[in-house]
């Protein structure tokens, strides 16, 4: 049903909001609007805001680009213009043509257009955003009744242009000697044609679900002009980027992955804009939605103190929610917002509030504005900042003096992470802090764990070239780097491409390099290992149910540095899910290592990251492991297991233990009864004639001294592999009895390198 074109111009409520930068859905009447005026007749109505010009004029595909064909109409108040131009067409080519009082013209894309041409053009396109049948209902339903803070946060990062491509034939015209520009040059040649909305709605979707991902998050799919911005710089807030389809195959693509299961995260960038002349900067000839350019990235910043600006960018933060059902929001480069000098080196250029401090009042309370109001309107959606540094409360509430976020990415996180997973081996004991520290802060704040697109990039390298030693140890490491991701408190979040651990940096033209796992046995292992490792998240509440709160973790051993160990519990809010994990950051493997435990009883290993199946070593522990009352690490339980080179195992309690003694003296009493029984009555007297003898004093004789074999079945702690000599279990069991000198013992692990152990008993 089209709408009535008086209905779509501004009131003076609508125009008072506007300037106040509360008129949430402002998109319902500026841009382009299918209408039909009062004659019946069908068209367009336009509106856009842009003060202080002496004209605006639409032109388009409908009037031949007619420059004087369709002029607008300035409201009384709030310097917005508007009008309707009848004959426009569905998917008709637009822009604004604006001229400033110096008598420039500029040719502007709508702010506002819900579709752009695609690129290399530059203008808008009429579009009606509405008419898609949604259904995600019962996702919706099952989302508004979650605790967000209660439930799996595991993420896969995407940027839809080069998940997968159709081919890799470069894309262009070659150069003058017949070649294409390379990943050397500035402007590299694309590579295969880009998968369309429909595409990813089911290759990627199922991918997604088979992989066991929660959420995808979206590298922005805004409109934006260069392909080597990865969506960063907009020129088309309103509008999902044509080079992939039409708003509503977007919209199919959200609604195939709810109906998967798949929660859809969306990057939005409200620090800044592109310098680009079609798009905001300097709108009207002078800055308009911006008030300076950032001095490290070029880009326009917009100016928060401007009530139009903040409803512009509120409302396209509100559109995405309900025209587009995201169920989370990324807001990028907070911490440029929030610091007035961000980037800014020089002492004479910088600039204080009004308190001579350097934070940005009017972007604080911008960022409090866009969170109370999706809270308001939209409780179950998610508000994520990228922020990167101390800033204090960042997911607090802003009247507790919060920033508002339901979370923030930990860089800190991700940088100790990843300077020690770099670390060679024999120096990791030295950089053992970098893996702790995080713990002493991983409750201030609501935080997701991010090994993200700018990890792999720009000459950073890709996370496995990051990894010493040879490609054993390379991608046992990734399956280690994954295993204390997973397993660390907080949400998590991935790159395509790590789960594949692909040698190359992400390339923006081309499609990650999913033929590696088809052809490699390594890289088939990765992909596995991650799929598995994702549905053990999933399905065990110990990793997520407190992943935000203190009761949560607790550790066993953080001060391991000499063997480059870690062992920690996860807890649910179940007792009986809680979790006990150990990773091992260094290539040697260790047999029976003993462990401190919550408390007595069986424990099963329900994980390990070296099974054979992921391209280990399967220096794994099979079977129940049962405690004995030896303390260790500052518990009365422990047990002993063994621990597998560069990389992690979960343990979880069965049990408790089985009360032998007890067993045993029922067992005897009820055989003493039986035997009575069925004695002679001349043996019974017999017996009771001895009993009233006095008796000779007994001579104690030894008891027979067990073996060590018939030892070791009795004691299942003490049990060993059945390949080991039995001189060596006698060695190792006379060395029990001195638990404070350690064991050497070697073992070789199955990649054809010889790691020795120091295997404390």
């Amino acid at each position: 049903m089209q709408t009535r074109d008086s209905s779509l111009y501004l009131s003076d409520d609508d125009l008072y909001l506007l300037a106040r930068g509360e008129w949430y859905r402002s998109y319902d009447k500026m841009g382009a609007h299918q209408a039909v005026d009062e004659n019946g007749t069908e068209g367009f109505h336009f509106a856009v805001w842009a003060p202080q010009v002496k004209s605006v004029h639409v032109i388009g595909e409908f009037n031949n680009w007619d420059e004087g064909a369709n002029p607008l109409t300035k409201t009384k108040t709030g310097d917005v213009w508007q009008g309707f131009v009848p004959g426009v067409q569905m998917g008709s080519l637009y822009k604004f043509v604006i001229e400033t009082n110096s008598g420039k013209r500029l040719y502007k894309a709508d702010p506002y257009a819900f579709f752009a041409e695609k690129a290399p053009g530059t203008a808008s396109r009429t579009y009606d955003i509405n008419g898609y049948a949604w259904s995600d209902e019962a996702w919706l339903a099952k989302r508004a009744k979650e605790d967000k803070l209660k439930s799996p946060l595991n993420i896969y990062e995407v940027h839809l242009g080069s998940w997968r491509r159709h081919g890799d034939e470069p894309q262009g015209e070659p150069r003058p000697d017949g070649t294409y520009p390379g990943p050397g040059d500035p402007f590299p040649a694309q590579r295969g044609e880009f998968y369309s909305y429909d595409d990813l709605s089911v290759e990627l979707v199922d991918y997604v679900r088979t992989m066991g991902y929660s959420h995808i998050e979206l590298m922005p799919v805004m409109e934006h002009p260069f392909d080597g911005s990865w969506g960063y710089q907009v020129t088309g807030y309103f509008a999902p980027t044509s080079r992939y389809g039409e708003p509503k195959q977007f919209k199919h693509f959200v609604d195939a992955c709810h109906k998967a299961g798949i929660g859809v995260i969306l990057d939005w960038v409200p620090g800044g804009f592109c310098a680009d002349e079609q798009g905001l900067a300097t709108f009207n000839g002078e800055m308009l939605y911006e008030n300076e350019v950032h001095p490290n990235w070029g880009t326009h910043k917009f100016d928060f103190s401007r009530g139009q600006v903040r409803t512009f960018l509120i409302s396209n933060l509100l559109y995405w929610i309900d025209e587009y059902h995201a169920d989370g929001i990324r807001m990028d480069g907070v911490t440029s917002m929030l610091y007035l000098n961000f980037g800014v080196d020089d002492p004479r250029l910088k600039k204080f509030n009004s308190r001579g401090t350097e934070e940005d009042d009017d972007a604080i309370a911008f960022i409090r504005q866009c969170n109370s109001t999706v809270g308001k309107y939209y409780p179950d959606v998610s508000m994520i900042a990228e922020e990167s540094t101390a800033w204090p409360l960042v997911t607090y509430p802003s009247e507790d003096g919060g920033l508002g976020f339901n979370f923030k990415w930990d860089m800190g996180w991700m940088n100790d992470t990843l300077h020690y997973m770099q670390t060679d081996f024999p120096y990791r004991p030295g950089n053992h802090r970098l893996l702790t520290f995080s713990t002493m802060y991983q409750f201030n704040e609501n935080f997701v764990l991010p090994l993200s697109h700018d990890e792999v990039v720009n000459g950073k390298c890709s996370l496995i070239t990051r990894m010493p030693g040879d490609y054993w140890r390379q991608f046992a490491g990734m399956r280690a780097l994954a295993f204390y991701q997973m397993t660390h408190a907080g949400g998590k979040l991935n790159f395509m491409g790590n789960e594949i651990a692909q040698f190359i940096e992400w390339r923006y033209y081309e499609g990650i390099q999913y033929f590696l796992a088809e052809q490699y046995d390594t890289h088939r292992h990765q992909q596995q290992f991650v799929a598995a490792l994702n549905a053990f998240y999933n399905v065990h509440p110990a990793l997520w149910q407190r992943s935000y709160t203190s009761d949560g973790f607790e550790w066993i051993d953080a001060d391991n540095a000499k063997q480059s160990i870690i062992s920690f519990i996860r807890k649910g809010d179940n007792p009986k899910d809680d979790l006990v994990i150990l990773i091992n950051f260094d290539v040697n493997a260790r047999e029976d290592f003993r462990l401190g435990v919550p408390e007595e009883g069986y424990y099963e290993e329900l994980f390990n990251s070296d099974a054979e199946q992921f391209g280990g070593s399967g220096v794994v522990n099979i079977g129940k492991l049962e405690t004995s009352e030896t303390p260790w690490n500052g518990r009365e339980q422990s047990v002993v297991l063994r621990v597998p080179p560069l990389g992690g195992l979960i343990l979880h309690r069965t049990g408790a233990l089985r009360k032998r003694r007890a067993t045993t003296t029922r067992v005897k009493t009820a055989t003493t009864k039986a035997t009575a029984a069925k004695k002679p009555a001349a043996k019974v007297k017999a017996a009771a004639a001895e009993k009233k003898a006095p008796a000779k004093p007994a001579t104690k004789k030894p008891a027979a001294k067990k073996t060590v074999r018939a030892r070791l079945r009795q004691s299942p702690q003490l049990r060993l592999p059945q390949r080991r000599s039995p001189r060596l279990v006698e060695r190792l069991r006379q060395r029990r009895q001195r638990p404070s000198k350690p064991s050497f013992v070697t073992r070789a692990i199955p990649s054809g390198n010889a790691r020795v152990t120091n295997a404390p008993v």
